[in-house]
């Protein structure tokens, strides 16, 4: 299908996107001298020498550019992109004019976390092809190396003739989640012989979604409480389920199917068998997202907390949510950013899609007032709290949600292998003092009946889950 053609310079538009190279100052420069020493000296022979000169300039420039080239980024079809997936992109170069540009020169920034390893010019393509976007450009100093580790970033030379368009493809690997950019992409054209040169077209960089590695994760069925209508958690109350809660007397409205014969025989009175409701559960998935530590090595290296926490959530909302589950995620931070409670897969994609904008914000204030109130975390919920444990008002948060009769579970996301200082001095002691006053807030919390867990994947959370639902379950003392 043909797209939109790209609109065309006007005649008076050359001058101000073109200028003269080097090659045409020497030209003239060069003929005018000999010109002007055959006309002084009466001499021919110099005159016919400047000949050659004056003719191969005048021929060249015979036919002037009347429009700027274009550049645009696109990216590939290859559906949504996960980390560790495969990237492609391609920075396109379309010529409008109507001569050919001898030497087009393309550069393009990319991400450091796009490790892109092929970049090459395929085949031509019309420049009608090109979106609206392509026609947008505006005037800049042309891309400078930036501290990408990508192979994409370090010039490519090329042609591109009268109406078409060459596209430099990139293709590598995406390493880490989050939005990436691609671009900005210039490129700048010689044509002319080489005489006229454009100024450097720059277009816009577009921004690469790489959804986070969900991770193998399963967790057993227990839930403290499940409070929706239907779904797939038993229940404490009666209703149409599959787990047997007794034998009671026949009442209307009990359907027949549910007789128990035997009982009814022996009493020689109707029976029916009870059972338990089956019903959804709310989780809610609190980020604390206060501090940072660790070092980020993109799939397949180490992971900071941030990684961890992000990688987490993802794992623990799509197995909540495949099962018919609501799930909801809360940032512990200044921005206080939350994404309400829902179910099924459009949930999921909302989730990954969320958890894109996921940034460490550290804040000098309490956030806890601005993020939680009783309209945001209903109490029958779980909640599930991935957290470095880094601010003690991680902790205080932690502490104030069990005193509130929520269930909470508390999941470790510092790194196991954080490397303690090498500096000389006190820096090895006062590493070691950080730790233990860590083990004694985390035993703190446990003693608040706040379970703390290290995430470790597929039944990270299984034994504390069973704890949870065993204390909700249980007979409460003193009417609490």
């Amino acid at each position: 299908m043909t797209g939109p053609t790209v609109p065309r310079a006007t005649e008076a538009e050359p001058a101000a996107g073109w200028a003269p190279t080097p090659a045409l100052g020497r030209a003239v420069l060069l003929t005018g001298l000999l010109l002007v020493a055959g006309v002084l000296l009466g001499r021919v022979d110099l005159i016919v020498l400047a000949a050659p000169f004056a003719l191969g300039t005048a021929y060249a420039l015979r036919r002037r550019p009347t429009a700027l080239p274009q550049v645009w980024i696109t990216q590939g079809d290859d559906g949504p992109l996960v980390e560790g997936g495969e990237v492609t992109a391609a920075v396109t170069v379309g010529n409008p004019d109507t001569i050919d540009y001898d030497l087009v020169v393309m550069r393009s920034r990319v991400s450091p976390w796009l490790r892109i390893d092929r970049a090459g010019f395929a085949h031509d393509q019309a420049v009608d092809d090109a979106p609206p976007s392509a026609a947008a450009v505006t005037g800049a100093t042309a891309p400078t190396n930036g501290t990408g580790r990508s192979g994409a970033d370090r010039p490519f030379v090329t042609s591109v003739p009268v109406g078409a368009a060459v596209d430099l493809e990139l293709a590598g690997n995406a390493l880490r989640w989050g939005r990436h950019p691609i671009g900005p992409a210039g490129a700048r054209v010689a044509t002319a012989g080489g005489l006229l040169v454009s100024r450097a077209v720059i277009t816009e960089p577009t921004l690469v979604r790489v959804y986070p590695r969900t991770e193998p994760f399963e967790a057993v069925e227990a839930m403290p409480r499940a409070a929706g209508l239907v779904g797939a958690h038993h229940s404490r109350r009666p209703g149409e389920g599959g787990e047997l809660a007794g034998v009671r007397v026949f009442a209307p409205g009990d359907r027949l199917r549910r007789i128990d014969w035997r009982v009814s025989l022996r009493a020689r009175q109707l029976h029916v068998a009870a059972t338990l409701s089956d019903r959804d559960a709310e989780v809610v998935v609190l980020l604390d997202v206060l501090a940072e530590a660790g070092r980020s090595g993109g799939v397949g290296g180490a992971a900071s907390v941030l990684d961890t926490t992000v990688r987490a959530t993802a794992a623990i909302a799509e197995h909540y949510l495949h099962r018919g589950d609501r799930v909801s995620l809360l940032e512990y931070g200044p921005a206080a950013r939350r994404l309400r409670p829902a179910a099924g897969r459009r949930q999921y994609l909302t989730v990954l899609e969320w958890l894109l904008d996921v940034r460490v914000h550290a804040s000098a204030h309490e956030p806890y007032d601005q993020v939680f109130g009783p309209q945001l975390l209903s109490s029958d919920a779980l909640v599930v709290v991935l957290t470095p444990l880094l601010d003690e008002r991680s902790a205080q948060m932690l502490a104030r949600l069990a005193r509130g009769g929520r269930f909470v579970v508390a999941v470790d996301t510092l790194p196991t292998d954080l490397a303690s200082p090498k500096d000389q001095g006190w820096a090895e002691v006062a590493y070691r003092l950080w730790r233990l006053d860590r083990e004694i807030m985390i035993g703190q919390l446990r003693e608040h009946g706040v379970p703390v867990v290290r995430w470790a994947g597929a039944g990270s959370l299984d034994q504390v889950l069973r704890d949870v639902a065993r204390l909700a379950t249980a007979p409460r003392v003193g009417g609490r």
